[in-house]
Formats: C-alpha cells, sequence, structure tokens
C-alpha cells in the first residue's frame, strides 16, 4: 500500500491514455481534460546519453512507442528514455529471476488456502490516468506525490503509475471481487541501494457481503480486519518459517483502520506489508455500498532482497549470468552468491542551490547520465553563507556490479554530469 499528492490547476489538451479494460490495453484518445492540480515546475529535458533509445514496448501484446511515453512537446512531461526502457521488462513474469519466483511463492500461498478463489492480473499496462493513480484510491489534493518531483506524468493527465493500487476501482467497476495485482511502479525517488525509480508491487483485494458477517456475529469492520490478518499472518509464515509477529497500526488514505505488518527476521524487526480495511467511499463508488473489503500491498524487491540476501537493487536489472543463472523457478530463498565486489569511485560535487533545487531532480540527472553506473549519492555538507546563500555538498558512488570502472570513464561521467546540473538544474557550481 502507499501513499501520495498533489496541489492545483488547469489543464484541457488532447492526449494519448491507455485506457483500462480486462487487461487496461487498450489505446483510446481523450481531450479537454481538466482536473484540479497544480504542478511544480518540470524538470528541463535532458538529452539521454548512455541510453540507447528504444523505439517502442511490447506490454500484453499491444506496442507502446516511445513518443506515446516520452513526449518532448509536453512542458509535463518528464519520462526520460531509461525509465521508459523499462516498460515491456516485467521482471515479475520471469519465473527464474528472484522477483517472480516471489510473485509465484505468494501465488501458491493464496492457491492453496483459497482454492484459486483469487483472480490474478499481472500484465495490466503501467500507463495509466491521475484519477485511477490518485483519486480513485483517495490520495488528497495537496499530497507531495501528485508532484513532478515525485512521479512520471507523460502528460497533465496521465502517468506511470505509482503503485498497483492504481486498478483497484476499475476492477472493481468490472465486478472482480477478489484479484491480486502485480505490476512494476514507477517513482522518482533518491541513489542508494535500496531506492530505484522502477520496482514491483502486489496488491490484495477482497470484498465480503452481509452474509459473510452476518453469520460471523461481528461487526462489518471488526470481520473484515480479523479475516485480513489471518490471511497475512499465514502468508508471512508461507515465504519466511515460523516468525514471530506483530502489528502496527498506521495511516493510508485508502483504508481504516490501516496496519502494518512486521517480522521479526535475522534479529531484527521487518516491515513486510501496508494493509487495512477498505474505506468505504470506494466501495461505493464503485457499486458496492452494501459490502465491507480489505486491500495490502507489498514491494516484491523489498521482501525478495531479504529472502534472498541481494545486497543492492540494481541486481535485479542486470543480465550478467553470473547473478541469473543462481535462480530457478520455484527456488524460493535461494541465497544469492556474490560474485565479485568491484571497488567504487567517490566523485564530490558542491553548488548553490536555488528556489526550484529539488534532489530528486538532482538524482534523475545524474540518472540519466550514469544509469546503473551510480551507487550512491548522498548530501555530505550543507551551509548557507551571510547573503542568505545555500550550498550543497553531494558525494557520488560509482561503482558498476560487472566490472571495475576506469579513471578515464568516471571521470567523463563526472564532467558530464557537472555541465548537466549546471545546465539542467539553475544551480551554481562550486
Amino acid at each position: 500500500m502507499t501513499i501520495f499528492s498533489v496541489q492545483s490547476t488547469i489543464f484541457s489538451r488532447a492526449s494519448v491514455v491507455l485506457l483500462s479494460s480486462n487487461g487496461f490495453k487498450r489505446f483510446s484518445f481523450a481531450s479537454s481534460f481538466s482536473s484540479s492540480a497544480v504542478y511544480s515546475p518540470p524538470l528541463p529535458k535532458m538529452k539521454k546519453r548512455r541510453y540507447p533509445i528504444v523505439s517502442a514496448v511490447d506490454i500484453g501484446g499491444v506496442t507502446i512507442s516511445r513518443n506515446d511515453v516520452v513526449r518532448d512537446d509536453d512542458p509535463t512531461n518528464n519520462v526520460p528514455d531509461s525509465i521508459f526502457s523499462k516498460l515491456g521488462m516485467q521482471l515479475h513474469r520471469r519465473d527464474k529471476h528472484p522477483i517472480g519466483i516471489l510473485k509465484n511463492a505468494i501465488y501458491n500461498y493464496f492457491d492453496s488456502n483459497y482454492s484459486k478463489k483469487f483472480e490474478k492480473f499481472e500484465d495490466l499496462s503501467p500507463i495509466v490516468t491521475t484519477k485511477q493513480n490518485f483519486d480513485d484510491v483517495l490520495v488528497p489534493a495537496d499530497h507531495v506525490s501528485r508532484s513532478l518531483n515525485d512521479t512520471y506524468y507523460v502528460d497533465s493527465q496521465t502517468v506511470l503509475r505509482c503503485h498497483t493500487s492504481a486498478h483497484q476501482a476499475e476492477l472493481l467497476r468490472k465486478g472482480h471481487t477478489r484479484f491480486l495485482v502485480t505490476g512494476d511502479v514507477y517513482r522518482r525517488d533518491s541513489i542508494d541501494s535500496t531506492h530505484y525509480p522502477v520496482f514491483h508491487q502486489m496488491e490484495g483485494f477482497c470484498v465480503f457481503s452481509p452474509e459473510d458477517w452476518n453469520e460471523s456475529g461481528k461487526d462489518s469492520t471488526l470481520y473484515a480486519a480479523e479475516d485480513l490478518k489471518k490471511c497475512l499472518e499465514g502468508l508471512a509464515r508461507h515465504l519466511f518459517g515460523s516468525v514471530e509477529m506483530r502489528w502496527v497500526d498506521t495511516y493510508f488514505p485508502f483504508t481504516n483502520p490501516s496496519f502494518e505488518l512486521e517480522i521479526y527476521f535475522k534479529e531484527d524487526w521487518l516491515e513486510v506489508l501496508g494493509c487495512g480495511v477498505t474505506e468505504q467511499v470506494i466501495l461505493k463508488q464503485s457499486g458496492l455500498e452494501n459490502n465491507v473489503a480489505w486491500a495490502f500491498g507489498l514491494g516484491l524487491e523489498r521482501l525478495a532482497m531479504v529472502l534472498f540476501d541481494i545486497p543492492d537493487i540494481r541486481f535485479f536489472w542486470t543480465s550478467d549470468e553470473r547473478f541469473t543463472s543462481q535462480f530457478g523457478k520455484g527456488e524460493l530463498g535461494v541465497k544469492f552468491k556474490p560474485y565479485s565486489k568491484y571497488p567504487p569511485c567517490y566523485k564530490d560535487i558542491s553548488f548553490w542551490i536555488s528556489d526550484s533545487f529539488t534532489e530528486n531532480n538532482f538524482c534523475e540527472v545524474v540518472r540519466g547520465i550514469a544509469g546503473d553506473l551510480v551507487e550512491e549519492l548522498k548530501l555530505i555538507d550543507q551551509f548557507t553563507n551571510k547573503k542568505g546563500m545555500t550550498s550543497h555538498c553531494y558525494r557520488i558512488v560509482f561503482r558498476s556490479m560487472e566490472r571495475s570502472l576506469t579513471d578515464e570513464e568516471v571521470n567523463d561521467l563526472q564532467s558530464k554530469v557537472r555541465d548537466e546540473v549546471q545546465k539542467k538544474l539553475n544551480v551554481e557550481l562550486r
């Protein structure tokens, strides 16, 4: 489960949208969009240096061209080629990949315990409307996740989904009441070993009718909450074995009450997932006002890194056989054996920031130049001088997972980062 953001203005223009039917896969044109969302200034378009430009990707048998997603003619578009190239990869559909292995293990749990009552959707288009991504799951109009700083926008009304919950309302309106949705999700984020702008989520949803809780003699919300906890405690045991668990009360805009499940694993408490009893307004908007439901969401990378001992999230995207050959279909929890540890190269960059500077925009610039060769980006120093100017100093760690980098190529990357940062982010280098 995830939480997101907005502000307010009106856009009205024609735009390509991938509408969601059974597979959310059919192209349609919508025009004269209007919404109440104000956008922060977009990150200026950058020339992509290290990524071959992919002309099209295939999702569920539908071809999506680069021009449909990377829109140079739209000032709200902030999708770079490096992100577009990930759209058709669908790691969750690879049975011998840690993400696919984990997904199938969760499927096995639900099939074994619920007699295949949960429908599975894993090929839904990641291109959704802002209504699907935010409004349908009650994301507040002033939430930060709606900004261009946090979300990849195709245009003012179309985004790359930030969470699999974006398909929840559509599936409910089509009559699906018990389902699992798995897919790649996209967020502009920081750079370190556990964060990546593309990752994978699974959403679970279950609707109950009055007959279900009336027979139990319990209040509908209590009935759903107890059923949810029983289901997810079983899932945690299925994945991690006999572990100590605890429930933590939390907040999500689309569930009430809301919980996080934590397990005691390797001498520490690990957050496994977020969940809760679905807000009644979501069910009412889908024609299910007399029902109650629960929902959960989990990040597959987060759990896979723990279960398979994978130290860096970038490994999931490598095609290096030294990584991919270590995993087999159905082999949950095989421990990753590091094949080498190549030396890091540290480069610092300092500059005076402007009022429009954000760290996510800086990360996007660095990713656009260095791609997966950048391991971490960290603020190591900041101060404000007597004139009121603020300086930031960042340390960039360059390290390949597959080979040793040369001084020449790292210096070249750093030079390009300095040029692009000054040019694109309105900062003054020190």
